[in-house]
């Protein structure tokens, strides 16, 4: 069982940077793809970033391509996604992932454990 942990949301300006940690418990953690997910109200869970176990392969929705930036510390067992030029549409709920492949990322029900998420608002 893996238990993961986000931080580092918070409120902030348009144009702000803000940068999510997502810590895991566990020991296979470098086996693992790692994705950020968020949710705005009254939308559903949507696939901002993933990266694959030891960082490799990288995906972007096309909203954050040039903004965001997903990274991984296998030694830390975290996750990060710095967020620059943050935008009033990047306002959300924000949850990591755990996904035992890259190919599967895309897929919500592919994934095998969640973080709580973190708040991030962006005021314009």
């Amino acid at each position: 069982q893996v238990q993961l942990v986000e931080t580092g949301g918070g409120l902030v300006q348009a144009g702000d940077s803000l940068r999510l940690s997502c810590a895991a418990s566990g020991r296979t953690f470098n086996t693992y793809s790692m994705a950020w997910f968020r949710q705005a109200p009254g939308k559903e869970r949507e696939l901002v970033a993933a990266i694959s176990g030891v960082g490799g392969n990288i995906y972007y929705t096309d909203s954050v391509k040039g903004r965001f930036t997903i990274s991984r510390d296998n030694a830390k067992n975290t996750v990060y996604l710095q967020m620059n030029s943050l935008k009033p549409g990047d306002t959300a709920v924000y949850y990591c992932g755990a996904n035992r492949f890259f190919y599967a990322v895309a897929l919500m029900t592919s994934y095998d454990y969640w973080g709580q998420g973190t708040q991030v608002t962006v005021s314009s």
